[in-house]
């Protein structure tokens, strides 16, 4: 927004500068100055810092038009950054759940083959059970028979 001067504006300063050259003139030939005169002085002095503030004014407003403008786009900026980090999230958290899942097959699979383990593991120990009872008892019945053998070959030989 610029300031723009009025036609009441270039009026007014129009009508009071013929008057502040003659006190201007007045005041350089150092003749005294009336009430008038001051408050002429005054009134244009008013008026430039009147003219002043409404040029500042107008550079304030453009500033905060800027500002706002600035930040609407630091808020849309910042939109896209908080949905780019949704997405990512929702992202992580559809591969963590992913990998959840399979870490839970892992250990179910881990379950089974425990299990067979312990199933295998048990007929391994029942085979060696049953072998170990057949051996034992081969050997007791092989022993018995060597016994038996041997008594009979001392009664034949005697």
């Amino acid at each position: 927004m610029e300031f723009k001067k009025t036609k009441v504006d270039d009026f007014l300063i129009e009508m009071i500068s013929p008057k502040v050259r003659e006190i201007e003139e007045k005041f350089s030939s150092n003749q005294p100055l009336t009430q008038d005169d001051i408050n002429t002085l005054l009134l244009k002095s008013q008026y430039n810092h009147i003219n002043h503030l409404d040029r500042k004014l107008d550079e304030v407003t453009a500033d905060v038009a800027s500002l706002k403008k600035d930040f609407i786009v630091l808020e849309n900026r910042f939109d896209l950054l908080e949905a780019n980090v949704n997405k990512r999230f929702e992202v992580f958290e559809q591969r963590f759940e992913t990998f959840e899942q399979r870490f839970e097959t892992f250990e179910q699979r881990f379950e089974t083959f425990e299990q067979r383990f312990e199933t295998f593991e048990q007929t391994i120990e029942a085979t060696i059970q049953k072998a170990l009872n057949k051996n034992l008892m081969l050997l007791v019945t092989a022993g018995g028979i060597i016994l038996l053998l041997s008594k009979l070959i001392d009664k034949i030989t005697f």
